[in-house]
């Protein structure tokens, strides 16, 4: 009895932990990243620049080999929704290693990078466990997926269709 208890616990707090979220925490918002031009922007204000918009945030490194091999897939994505906006926010170590990336695999979007990579303030505020992870978020600002992997761009597809779709 005490097994199945624990057991219960455990997934219990395992779902809870990985739950939709519609909306970022204080702690993401306030949070600065450098945008491929040397300058601090908080996060709120890049989501505001978006504002109106359907948005994906794809959450990438160039040192990433999963994040390489989606390369393709986000293109098809960005081609397949052109009103969609697009915003890559690298966890790369340094500045030239992240612009090398961009530049290699060619991607188009908005660009920033997190001061303190996967584990840092940022990483840890939007729950970072994988790379590269989707977030998407809808006219009105409010997270309709907020974790979704390099496998679920099937469901990502689906979801900026309906998005889009209602406009």
């Amino acid at each position: 009895m005490k097994k199945i208890l624990l057991l219960l616990i455990a997934v219990t707090s395992f779902s809870c932990s990985q739950a939709q979220k519609n909306s970022f925490s204080k702690e993401a918002l306030s949070e600065t990243l450098l945008s491929n031009d040397g300058k601090q922007v908080a996060f709120k204000n890049i989501l505001k620049s978006h504002k109106g918009k359907t948005l994906v945030v794809e959450v990438w490194a160039s040192w990433c080999g999963d994040c390489v091999k989606a390369m393709p897939k986000i293109k098809e994505l960005q081609a397949n929704n052109p009103t969609v906006d697009y915003v890559f926010i690298s966890m790369d170590k340094t500045a030239d290693k992240w612009k090398e990336g961009i530049a290699k695999h060619g991607i188009i979007g908005d660009h920033y990078m997190a001061n303190d990579q996967m584990k840092g303030v940022f990483g840890k505020a939007i729950d970072l466990d994988w790379i590269p992870r989707y977030i998407i978020i809808d006219k009105t600002g409010k997270i309709v997926i907020y974790r979704a992997i390099e496998t679920d761009f099937e469901k990502i597809n689906a979801e900026l269709k309906k998005l889009e779709a209602g406009s």
